[in-house]
């Protein structure tokens, strides 16, 4: 992970969470990882026992080896599971083929669900300006595990009918994991995926998202487009695969939208 030295000692730690699967979470996670990095380091957890994000950035199936698993049950070191991606300045720790596991072996450990958050402020960290954490699309101890480590939660939505009872669920969890475990968490924001322009439900849906949240939602929407879907197959980010496409452009611009809020934050 080289880069220019961080602007702060702690990396922001971002989860992508959505308890609805087949939203864009994991593309989002990926590509907005992948846009980021060209200006800041960033760590992406993948803990998703799918390995979505993992495939998605080139690391297969059968070369993975220790990842979050190891990292969270059996206490491996990070330096130990940490991979390199196509991307400079992003690594990823893989999803291993035992996290489909860890939900029944994480209910008998002390502090189960704050075993991510104390490896993060553990002494094992490596430099890096943010960490983004791939949620499952449930609402287990994996994802409990990330909400109780993460300074923001980023809810990735798809503009379709079922989208605002979707999000008041992970809206609801975000609130009750400020309540009792960690009280400095927040919503990020809410990113408006797979939006169709030909279709009036999506600028339906993306009107009563943006009326009930305000300026939580990005103004940035993410289209649906062949080669989003085409990318992970390859191994890559959009912008890797195809820079020009609708997807690589419409990352790029979510990027810059991010790095303004952040800096809005900051300041």
């Amino acid at each position: 992970m080289s880069a220019p030295k961080p602007d702060r000692a702690k990396p922001r730690v971002i989860a992508f969470a959505n308890q609805k699967g087949g939203v864009g979470k994991t593309t989002t996670a990926i590509n907005l990882a992948t846009a980021i990095a060209a200006e800041s380091r960033v760590l992406l957890f993948d803990l998703d026992p799918q390995g979505n994000a993992s495939t998605g950035l080139g690391v297969e199936r059968t070369a993975r080896g220790a990842g979050t698993y190891a990292l969270m049950v059996e206490d491996r070191p990070l330096a130990d599971v940490l991979r390199p991606t196509p991307v400079p300045n992003l690594t990823l720790v893989p999803a291993d083929g035992d996290l489909a596991g860890a939900e029944v072996e994480l209910v008998g450990l002390d502090d189960r669900e704050k075993r991510l958050r104390h490896i993060l402020a553990g002494e094992g960290m490596p430099p890096c300006d943010y960490v983004f954490l791939d949620c499952p699309p449930s609402l287990g101890l994996l994802t409990l595990n990330a909400l109780a480590a993460a300074d923001g939660v980023l809810v990735p939505l798809q503009t379709e009918f079922f989208a605002l009872e979707g999000v008041s669920q992970i809206t609801k969890t975000i609130e009750r994991v400020r309540r009792f475990i960690n009280p400095g968490l927040a919503l990020e924001g809410i990113v408006l995926t797979m939006y169709d322009r030909r279709n009036n439900l999506s600028e339906l849906v993306a009107q009563d998202v943006r009326g009930f949240f305000k300026d939580k939602v990005f103004e940035t929407v993410i289209p649906r487009n062949i080669r989003l879907s085409e990318a992970p197959s390859h191994g890559l980010p959009v912008s890797l695969y195809d820079p020009r496409s609708p997807g690589a452009v419409a990352y790029a611009a979510l990027a810059a939208e991010f790095r303004q809020r952040e800096k809005a934050r900051r300041s």
